[in-house]
């Protein structure tokens, strides 16, 4: 099954620039200023209720129907250093749906297997497990030796399927 991230900021960044543009012409410490900086901070209270109800509804869905969860270990503050990726990478809500993964596996009796940051699941081939670079821009994975088309994504998920299936786990509760 696959989750689409509802993107909550880059939808609502258009309207909370106006707001804060808003916000600039009024005069500190009025009522007007007051109401504007609560308008601003409405919206950003309704980005994380949404970021909140999407990353717990798919954590909730995986953990329930999923025995063995397998987790990569990214760098995600490496990835916030990047100018292009950090807005994408901080709207996805990455740490906090690992942290609610985590937790919810002990409540419904799961395993979280967690795969090192290093381990080249878009890189490999599900199919044939032959290695090669892949640069992020291509979407789809083409394997040279076996001619295995399958969307990057995907491949990288069959890849740590695999991995999780012969791994041990690291966090194992039952009930």
């Amino acid at each position: 099954m696959i989750f689409v991230n509802p993107k909550a900021f880059q939808k609502a960044e258009k309207r909370l620039t106006r707001l804060q543009r808003q916000l600039s012409r009024k005069v500190k410490g009025s009522n007007r200023y007051k109401k504007q900086k609560l308008r601003i901070s409405k919206g950003h209270r309704r980005i994380a209720n949404i970021r909140k109800d999407a990353t717990h509804k798919a954590t909730t869905f995986i953990c329930k129907n999923h025995a063995v969860i397998a987790l990569e270990d990214l760098n995600t503050s490496g990835m916030l250093k990047n100018h292009k990726l950090a807005g994408a990478v901080s709207d996805a809500n990455f740490s906090e749906f690992r942290r609610q993964v985590e937790y919810k596996v002990i409540r419904y009796g799961g395993t979280v297997v967690k795969v090192d940051r290093f381990y080249p699941s878009s890189k490999t081939c599900s199919n044939c497990g032959e290695i090669r670079e892949i640069s992020l821009r291509e979407r789809v994975y083409v394997c040279q030796k076996c001619q295995h088309t399958a969307d990057r994504d995907l491949n990288a998920s069959q890849n740590l399927e695999n991995y999780a299936r012969l791994a041990k786990p690291c966090l194992d509760v039952k009930g």
